[in-house]
């Protein structure tokens, strides 16, 4: 099955399957990740990128989850075996206790008592036990059919394509017979039919609605114990998943990949709406349809409604046959999408159907750190496994799940879209729905008046007498904002439950651009107000910002000022989810328009405590892990973590000692002094200094050298002042410079010219020796993309990139430790916080070089703090343990010159 199966070092141990000989850390990486499942431990993990870190979380944990599925049916068929040999195995426990009836039991029960309550539970167990067999037995038949029966899936084809064409045939029947028959309330069209709000019931009225949800029964099951792995992006996860494939449990492990409905649904028509919220809301909108489509035909005789759209893709049938072909073989995303267009069902319910039965769950951290999606998922921690991969920013990550911000723009926007609707359709909405409708208008009011605005005037043209930010307890703002009075949970469920955003963004597709038709003058001079409102929007947002950014941006902008409601609904939905540790920011810049309200979460452990509490284990991973003292104090501790459930592995890289050079250079070649702090990085002998260690490296150091900024500004302005004195012609002569863009959709086209210019040079031989890449530390490049081998034999650091502590945010967050977080080492946590920060932020973008066994880079840290021991001991281990003090330029440059010729040499 493999070619290599590691055992854990005593014999008795527990086996890894392997698709290769693994390295020593990694089998020391499995027997520890196989340790921390099996006591329930939280482990923080750390294995440096080209270890093959993800690999081993598949290995060591899928031989557990192997491992305890094993026990668990050994356990139950222990249980069940006197059940199968007849009665006599039943009545020991009842003889056993016959003799002694005149005994109390330990809580003054007689023992006949004590030994009938543990007979009834022994049975009841057994029959639990039962159940579950059989559920298993029947998942394990259904699913063996499918892997061994090709024809099956032909067939669900074939019936799907007969139901769509007797459909179709039964819609064209309808609407013959339907011509002529006219709607006698107003004449509204068919189109604009669906922009009216439904009655809406509340929580207290509401009833039990029939439709699909009496299947769905049939699509849950019990949920087996299994592993969730999340971690940030798409491309991560879809990456994981190729390594289980490949790995020796990739043909018989039940995975299902979950995403947003932006990544999986297969309908055209609702892909094509492009923002994220719009597509849930048209996807919710749809199923609502279907649920109310069977009560329409039911009352067709009496009252003839219009056709809503429902989606041919939510097919109860269809998706059982998805989640039963997802769980047959294991599949990334793209297999998904394209499974799902191909039997045409729907991949973003046929893969929430599949979680039950599912062995390994991937999905990306939102889904799993936000509890309102978790739940919406259909996702059971308890008991379970959860691992985060990439989980070095995870405290900042649940911090930007759980915030919110809203633009004056966007207020005045949607306060003036919402008047327009109100008005269009006041005489065919119910009284609840101007109720409810009044009331969001009222909050968008009292909101633009706490950014120092009025709603009814354009917020690009309303200058901010008072600018700066301020901030606020959640309280504070609600009673300054006058809206104490209003209950902010029901106006944010109404939203939820209405689509009112979803209807509000049709109305204003179909009224809000000059170029749509109106029918009647009346209406014509209703609605040229939102016209001429959002015309004035989009001119006063061209001459307030930069130059017009390319067609993406563009396109992303324009479904922005469309549906501003929807951003406002995610800033409601902060405020009531908040508890004491919550802060509203009021952000006054320049106009109205460009100021904000900012919802901002100081305390991200209150949300992860549900998920260590739950969880069996919950192993946080990643390359660079430290400093690892915010984890535990900042996450951890916060949440109520046990410390002594805490674990702790860290391992050494693959790479041999001689294949990084690290170095912390504490002066220039001419012995300027290097510090840059925000006072001195300015200074033009500094700028001067860090060229001339430039230009001095680019000579010595073959193909790619990448150089790390603080920041975007810095960079931009050493860069200009290099310019004027003449240093990049210099630096021009050895090596090609790129600069790091700002925008995201050019970062690919730069790492291509950079990537193409170094492999050039080293072909060509010529006095250019490859590329010089000026980066920004936290930007596109310090983290996900791989400088490996000649992309990046030289990674330089610029001074330290400690954050801005003059933003408010950052200030509220060290006054918050200080009061609550006890201090450490006799450093307040304010201070550590910003250390952690700053050294966290280093360790991503110096991890970039070394990639793989035979890589080799050097590393240079521009700055004497980086020295002191505090600091010093914020680096990786692997990087720490090798790294090189040089107080002098000469004795640092003779080192490197020393490395890179005998590599070049070797090679």
């Amino acid at each position: 099955m493999e070619s290599g199966e590691a055992a854990a070092a005593d014999a008795g141990g527990p086996r890894f399957p392997f698709p290769y000989t693994p390295y020593l850390i990694q089998e020391q990486f499995m027997v520890a990740l196989y340790g921390a499942l099996e006591a329930g431990r939280v482990g923080i993990f750390e294995s440096p990128t080209g270890t093959g870190k993800s690999l081993s979380l598949i290995c060591g944990a899928l031989a557990w989850l192997r491992d305890f599925e094993r026990k668990k049916q050994e356990e139950e068929a222990r249980l069940l075996a006197p059940e199968e040999s007849g009665q006599e195995g039943k009545e020991c426990p009842a003889s056993a206790g016959a003799g002694h009836a005149e005994s109390q039991g330990t809580a003054g029960e007689p023992d006949w008592v004590t030994a009938f309550v543990q007979k009834k539970e022994e049975r009841d167990l057994v029959d639990r036990l039962k159940e579950e067999q059989i559920r298993r037995k029947k998942r394990e038949d259904r699913l063996e059919k499918i892997r061994n029966n090709v024809q099956l899936k032909y067939a669900a084809k074939r019936k799907r394509a007969e139901e769509d064409e007797t459909k179709r045939l039964l819609q064209l029947s309808k609407e013959v017979l339907s011509e002529g028959a006219g709607d006698a309330l107003e004449q509204l069209d068919h189109n604009e039919e669906e922009l009216i709000l439904a009655e809406y019931e509340s929580d207290e009225e509401k009833k039990v609605v029939s439709g699909l949800e009496e299947d769905d029964d049939d699509l849950e099951e019990e949920h087996v114990t299994k592993i969730y792995y999340c971690s940030r992006t798409h491309s991560q996860l879809s990456q994981f998943v190729r390594e289980v494939q490949k790995s020796p449990f990739g043909k018989d492990t039940r995975l299902v990949s979950l995403g947003s409905r932006q990544n999986l649904c297969v309908n055209e028509e609702v892909r094509r709406l492009g923002a994220l919220q719009l597509i849930n809301d048209r996807c919710m909108e749809m199923q609502k349809n279907k649920h109310e489509k069977k009560s329409d035909e039911e009352n067709e005789g009496k009252k003839r409604r219009v056709s809503r759209t429902i989606c041919p893709f939510y097919s109860y049938e269809q998706m059982q046959f998805l989640r039963d072909e997802v769980l047959v073989e294991v599949k990334d995303i793209e297999q998904l999408v394209a499974l799902g267009r191909e039997t045409k069902a729907c991949p973003y319910y046929g893969s929430r159907y599949a979680i039950s039965a599912a062995q390994l769950v991937v999905l990306p951290y939102q889904m799993l750190l936000h509890e309102r999606t978790r739940n919406a998922a259909g996702i059971k921690l308890k008991d379970q496994v959860v691992i985060i991969d990439e989980a070095h920013n995870l405290i900042d990550t649940i911090t930007c799940i759980h915030s919110a911000e809203v633009s004056g723009s966007q207020l005045c926007c949607a306060h003036s879209q919402l008047l327009q609707y109100m008005e269009r359709y006041r005489k065919r909405l119910k009284a609840k729905n101007l109720m409810y409708i009044k009331q969001i208008l009222y909050l968008l009011e009292r909101f633009v008046a706490m950014l120092g605005g009025n709603v009814n005037q354009n917020p690009s043209c309303q200058a901010v007498s008072q600018t700066g930010a301020v901030l606020k307890s959640i309280n504070d703002f609600l009673f300054q904002s006058h809206i104490d009075n209003i209950n902010l949970f029901k106006v944010q469920r109404y939203c939820e439950k209405s689509l009112i955003s979803r209807k509000l963004f049709g109305f204003v597709e179909r009224y809000g651009s000059p170029a749509s038709a109106v029918k009647s003058n009346k209406e014509n001079q209703k609605l040229s107000g939102l016209q001429n409102f959002l015309l004035t929007l989009q001119q006063g947002a061209d001459t307030e910002g930069a130059p017009q950014s390319p067609v993406v941006e563009t396109e992303r902008d324009q479904i922005q000022a469309a549906s501003p409601l929807m951003q406002i609904e995610g800033f409601l939905s902060a405020l009531t989810n908040t508890n004491q540790d919550g802060r509203v920011i009021i952000n006054r810049q320049g106009t109205v328009g460009q100021s904000s309200l900012k919802f901002l979460l100081l305390n991200p452990a209150v949300h992860f405590a549900k998920v260590v509490e739950e969880c069996r284990a919950v192993i946080i991973a990643g390359g660079t892990m430290q400093p690892v003292a915010d984890f535990r104090e900042q996450l951890l501790s916060c949440a109520g973590v046990d410390p002594a459930r805490v674990v702790e592995f860290s391992c050494g890289h693959v790479i041999p000692p001689e294949n990084i050079l690290p170095i912390i250079l504490c002066s220039g070649p001419s012995s300027q002094q290097l510090e840059f702090t925000y006072l001195t990085r300015n200074m033009p002998q500094m700028m001067d200094e860090t060229g001339r260690i430039l230009c001095n490296l680019c000579n010595v150091v073959p193909g790619g050298v990448v150089c790390f900024f603080p920041s975007y500004e810095y960079e931009k302005q050493i860069y200009a002042h290099w310019e004027k004195t003449g240093l990049l012609t210099r630096l021009a002569v050895k090596k090609k410079i790129f600069q790091e863009p700002k925008k995201a959709n050019q970062v690919e086209q730069v790492l291509v010219e950079y990537a193409k210019c170094i492999k050039r040079c080293s072909q060509a031989g010529g006095q250019m020796t490859g590329a010089l890449l000026l980066s920004v530390v936290g930007g596109k490049m310090s983290e996900g993309i791989n400088f490996s081998d000649d992309l990046g034999r030289c990674v330089i650091m610029v001074g330290m990139p400690y954050p801005n502590i003059k933003s408010p945010e950052l200030q509220e967050k060290m006054t918050w430790l200080d009061k609550t977080m006890p201090r450490a080492a006799g450093q307040p946590p304010s201070k550590v916080l910003i250390e952690n920060l700053c050294m966290k932020a280093v360790n991503q973008s110096i991890g970039r070089a070394i990639r793989h066994q035979k890589d080799f880079a050097s590393i240079l840290l521009l700055d004497h703090r980086y020295a002191r021991p505090a600091i010093f001991n914020k680096l990786p281990q692997w990087i720490r343990e090798r790294t090189q003090v040089k107080p002098a330029f000469g004795a640092a440059f003779a080192e490197l010159r020393k490395f890179h010729r005998g590599k070049l040499d070797a090679l």
